[in-house]
């Protein structure tokens, strides 16, 4: 798999000018929505932590525990170590996701390895912890380490807008989704960064994660 990385908005719109060449219906979409924000984050612990913090939550109800577990210190696996349950279920956090946390910090990630690994092994390493799945994993892919070429067929937003943009009768399922945009590579960041930024406009709010 790719190890292309997206470091800049320059680079981003060559990726999209190259994505257009081999699928003209995106020329609209980018005329529309222009050049989208890469959204790149440090990456690191503390990125999977908030996006284990929250998953089934509403961004308010997520950064408002985020938030809380900052003030208590609890966003490193040495304080996460040292604080029991209770410590952790008094910042909002379920007995499910804390479990989650747990095997977080017990998987004890090389970060830095992960700069070097293909899109499959980060994807593979990641979600071997508890309460990781592979639309987390390919969020960490795109926004933490910049990957040029993932395409999260799961994700509901993307699905919903490709239905637009390809003009197809019923939402694709991942597996379809995966099928009919095998020829987007490797410009499949591209891709997903210009769908979601066209969900927005479809639904009329801001619909990219992260």
């Amino acid at each position: 798999m790719s190890m292309t990385t997206l470091d800049s908005s320059a680079e981003l719109k060559t990726h999209i000018q190259a994505l257009i060449e081999l699928e003209p219906r995106f020329a609209p979409v980018y005329e529309q929505v222009g050049v989208p924000s890469l959204r790149r984050n440090e990456g690191g612990f503390a990125a999977l932590l908030r996006a284990i913090v929250g998953q089934q939550l509403s961004v308010a109800a997520a950064s408002s525990i985020w938030q809380r577990l900052v003030d208590a210190n609890l966003i490193t696996p040495k304080t996460l170590i040292q604080a029991d349950d209770d410590d952790l279920r008094a910042q909002g956090l379920s007995r499910q996701k804390i479990r989650y946390v747990r095997s977080l910090v017990d998987h004890d990630i090389d970060y830095q390895a992960l700069t070097t690994m293909s899109d499959g092994e980060v994807i593979d390493t990641l979600t071997a912890v508890t309460g990781i799945g592979r639309w987390t994993a390919e969020m960490y892919l795109l926004f933490s380490l910049g990957r040029a070429d993932i395409l999260a067929v799961d994700d509901l937003a993307i699905r919903v807008a490709a239905m637009a943009l390809l003009e197809l009768p019923e939402r694709p399922t991942p597996k379809q989704l995966k099928v009919a945009t095998q020829s987007w590579s490797p410009y499949l960041s591209a891709a997903s960064l210009l769908l979601w930024a066209y969900y927005g406009g479809l639904k009329d709010k801001e619909a990219m994660p992260g």
